[in-house]
Parts: C-alpha cells; structure tokens; sequence
C-alpha cells in the first residue's frame, strides 16, 4: 500500500509517500481501505513536531477518515468486510490503507458519501465539546465564532444554531462570511476591515456575547475577551493565527468570566462515555439536515503537502480531504 511518511519533524515539503506492506490486524483492530481523509490544522502541528501528542518516528500523519473495512482481527465482531465504516486516530489516516481499534469506528449513516463521513469526527467532535459541553451555551444565548469560515468554525456555527443560540461569525473576508451565513450565521464581522471590538458591541447592543469560540488565537483573542458578557465563557481551541496570546487575568476577574481549555482528543480517551454520547447526538442532527459539513476540496495522496500548506495558510473554507 502507499501511504505519506514523515521522517523527521519539519514542514509538510519534507514528507514522503511511500510503498509499505499491507496492514494486519490485531485482536480487537480492524483495517480499513481508506477512500477519504480529513485534513485539520493539528495535523500541520504534528508533522512539525509541535502538537500535544508526538507520535514516535517515522510515522504515517492524519487522524480522521472513512472507507470500506478490509479485514479484521480476532474478537471483532461489530463489523465486516465490505462494511462502510468512519474512524479517527492518532495517526495512520493519509494513507490507502488505516489501522484502527474497535471502539474508534462508527458506520457511516445510509446515504453519507465518503468525504463527508471523513469530515465529520475531529471538526463536529471538537465543536460540541467546545460549545456544548465546556461552553454549556443555552438557548438564546449569544456566541461569538473567531475563524468561524474554518472547519471547526463552520461546525461551531452550526452546533450553536441546533441549540438554539444566536451566533456571530468573524472571518477575515467577505468570502468566507458569506460562507458562513449560508451554515446560519446571524450575524457577520469581517474582522480584517473592522474593529473586532466596536463591531461587537454594535452586534450585542454593547453587552458582549456569552460564549466566545476561539480557535484562532493571536491578536484577535484578547479584543473578544474584553468584549465578553458578564459569566462569559472563552473556549480556547487551538492557536492557528500561530501565536499563543498573553491575555490580562484582570479581564477575567472584572467580567466574572472563564478561560475554558478545550482538548477533544484527550476528552475522548478520558471520558469515552461521554464522547460516544456526543456522536450519537451529532449523527442524529446530521440525519435530520441541521449539520451540513462543507468539503470544499479533494486532494490526492502525493498532494499532502500542498494541503497542510493550505491548511496552515488558512485559504481553505470548510474542510478539505485526501483522497487515496
């Protein structure tokens, strides 16, 4: 089979696709034929050697996928060969074959085509944690989405539609924003050509929204956190604008607001219960049209740097995937 190797920490240019031997399954794993993979900023961080979690090297990036399970090993007996199945792992998903443990799988719902099935776990997963679970927003509260045209951000979007808040997208392009409220943005802030903070004001009446959604970071941070409401939530997702912002702890003591930290991957480990019941709550608003996962570019297997530096650059919208 062929799959993307990275070799060494360093930019994407510094992968390689190589021949390597068919994969086995052990007790309990399954081995996937991959027809898609999700590609997410944390997967530009990984082969960079900057992530949370360090694989062991080398190592075949990407941890989100969908395809047709090819063989499986002792003791599995939830699926078969032939059966349409999503996974996500900590690595092995850029490849045309993917390893996998039993209890990373689910079936691809009825009628679900293979990019959208691999753009759903780490986007939508990480979303609702953040939003619902860590952010607890409540109907008819106020979330503001920084970077909202991005994966992460569409879902976001979405999520905090299907529980029944009013959402404010901030994206640095009309482009994007248009993207934005067409997913169910209510409101748009194109925070290249406004003031972050005077746009919402204007957007809340001046009260500042209840839960801010940031997986930016950078210098867009701060501006929303001082323009948080009263018992405000900021979510800290991730840090694509590539710098860690140094936020004033008065501002969170003068707003009676917390800075909430927002780790999907060790969530899902932790707590599994828990994560299983966010998916099933997440298939089911899938099934009835309120999550509708934007693909909006496909590349090949030997195109895996091209799309980290996509990624990394921020010039894709929605998700993107590889298709082996």
């Amino acid at each position: 089979m062929k799959a993307v190797r990275c070799k060494d920490w360093g930019p994407p240019e510094s992968l390689e696709v190589a021949d390597l031997p068919d994969l086995a399954p052990g007790p309990g794993e399954v081995v996937v034929d991959v027809k898609a993979a999700g590609v997410n900023f944390p997967d530009v961080l990984t082969v960079q050697g900057k992530y949370q979690y360090r694989p062991e090297l080398p190592f075949t990036p990407g941890n989100e996928f969908a395809g047709v399970v090819r063989s499986v090993g002792p003791g599995v007996t939830a699926y078969a060969p032939g059966q349409a199945v999503i996974g996500f792992t900590r690595t092995g998903a850029f490849a045309e074959q993917a390893l996998a443990p039993l209890d990373s799988l689910l079936p691809v719902p009825d009628g679900m085509d293979f990019d959208t099935a691999a753009a759903i776990t780490l986007t939508y997963g990480t979303s609702y944690h953040a939003v619902a679970d860590r952010g607890a927003l409540q109907p008819g509260e106020t979330m503001l989405v920084l970077g909202a045209a991005g994966g992460v951000g569409l879902a976001a979007i979405e999520i905090g539609k299907a529980l029944g808040a009013r959402v404010i997208a901030a994206a640095s392009s009309d482009e994007k924003l248009a993207v934005c409220k067409d997913h169910g943005a209510d409101t748009l802030i194109n925070y290249e050509r406004e003031d972050l903070r005077e746009a919402i004001k204007a957007a809340t009446g001046g009260r500042g929204p209840d839960v801010v959604y940031d997986p930016v970071g950078g210098r867009y941070s701060e501006p929303a956190l001082r323009s948080i409401a009263w018992r405000g939530r900021h979510l800290v997702v991730g840090f694509a604008a590539g710098e860690i912002p140094r936020l004033p702890w008065n501002l969170m003591l003068l707003k009676g607001a917390s800075v909430v930290g927002v780790f999907w991957g060790d969530f899902t480990r932790k707590e599994p219960a828990a994560h299983a019941a966010a998916m099933r709550r997440l298939m089911d608003w899938m099934a009835e049209g309120k999550l509708r996962p934007l693909v909006s570019r496909r590349y090949a297997l030997e195109q895996t740097a091209q799309a980290l530096n996509d990624m990394a650059g921020r010039k894709v919208v929605g998700k993107v995937v590889i298709t082996p």
